[in-house]
């Protein structure tokens, strides 16, 4: 599972906690445990979702900066440490009395936190988005291929408007879940700023796969050759361009045509260098069993594809009858023309 895939996911549940943490919603049935929907939901993952942050720029910083892998077995170490340390912390605010941390005002039907609890989380988040901070200033400097320098930036800017509205809330407001419009100010704050910060990293690779996706890739690749990693990506030159494994292949050379490639044709192509492995000249090179094969002598008797005495022209579009005529005469060298 991806990391922008976790990030959708702690947006959605940090919201859910933001509803009865902001008193949108009654402390009655399973809303009235306090507890459970503010640290472990509104807290959690309002953190999740900056050590996530940490966790991509992360690993960008230990290929490109300390030249190091990013494997399987680091992202796994790192993800645990992004997962214990949020645990820990909220697992602490759990275990402490309700009147040091969160309780409930059941005459009000709302949820309320100390003053103390709240400075303690606002310290944290700030914390949290200085170690993005710096991660960021690491990456300025990266190869253009992976280099999100002014997504990254845009993202922190965001982040730290968000930070000082949630510290202006919680100090100043202190009853804002009492207060209409100060509680939809603070839940649409949150939501707009985590879906901002995830778009603002997929966005542009989501429209342009979307209705750019030859040209884009084609961009992607060449860039990936021009910054040396031609060979770690298994990117190929062709007479179709730069292509490569984990791609799928450029067809634009196709576009005004009705040969149909299938994938296996498209890869194949790219792997002998842009000529198919049994294309040779203007001809198809048969196996020599079956050129001794009297069933074969004559040309004529071959399936289509087999033959070497048919010269192929292209199409002409928008013509219904252009194959209601069959084969012309045998031209003067042999060859018939479709």
């Amino acid at each position: 599972m991806s990391l922008t895939t976790l990030l959708h996911m702690s947006s959605i549940l940090w919201f859910v906690g933001d509803l009865p943490a902001n008193g949108h919603v009654r402390l009655r049935g399973v809303f009235s445990n306090c507890k459970l929907w503010i640290i472990w939901f509104r807290v959690l993952y309002c953190f999740v979702f900056a050590s996530l942050l940490i966790l991509r720029f992360f690993a960008l910083d230990r290929v490109f900066n300390q030249n190091k892998s990013f494997s399987n077995k680091t992202s796994v170490i790192s993800l645990a440490v992004v997962v214990i340390f949020n645990i820990a912390y909220c697992l602490s605010g759990q275990l402490v009395a309700d009147e040091k941390t969160v309780y409930g005002m059941p005459s009000l039907e709302v949820c309320d936190s100390t003053m103390g609890y709240r400075v303690a989380c606002v310290i944290l988040q700030w914390t949290l988005w200085v170690g993005v901070a710096v991660l960021i200033y690491r990456l300025r400097n990266i190869q253009t291929s992976f280099n999100e320098y002014r997504e990254s930036l845009a993202i922190f800017v965001v982040a730290i408007i968000l930070l000082t509205e949630t510290t202006v809330t919680n100090v100043v407001f202190r009853n804002y879940p009492l207060q209409l419009v100060n509680r939809l100010e603070k839940t649409a704050m949150d939501v707009l700023a985590s879906n901002i910060m995830i778009w603002l990293i997929v966005a542009h690779p989501v429209y342009m796969c979307l209705f750019h996706r030859r040209r884009y890739e084609t961009m992607w690749l060449e860039k990936l050759t021009r910054e040396g990693h031609k060979a770690a990506y298994d990117v190929s030159s062709g007479h179709l361009g730069h292509t490569t494994s984990y791609a799928k292949m450029d067809e634009s050379a196709f576009n005004h045509t009705q040969l149909n490639f299938g994938s296996a044709d498209a890869m194949a192509s790219a792997y002998y260098g842009g000529r198919h492995p049994y294309y040779e000249g203007d001809t198809m090179v048969l196996d020599p069993v079956l050129r001794e094969n009297m069933m074969f002598q004559n040309p004529d008797t071959l399936p289509i594809a087999l033959r070497n005495n048919l010269h192929i022209h292209r199409p002409v579009l928008n013509t219904p009858s252009m194959f209601a005529t069959g084969f012309a005469e045998p031209q003067t060298d042999g060859r018939r023309v479709i």
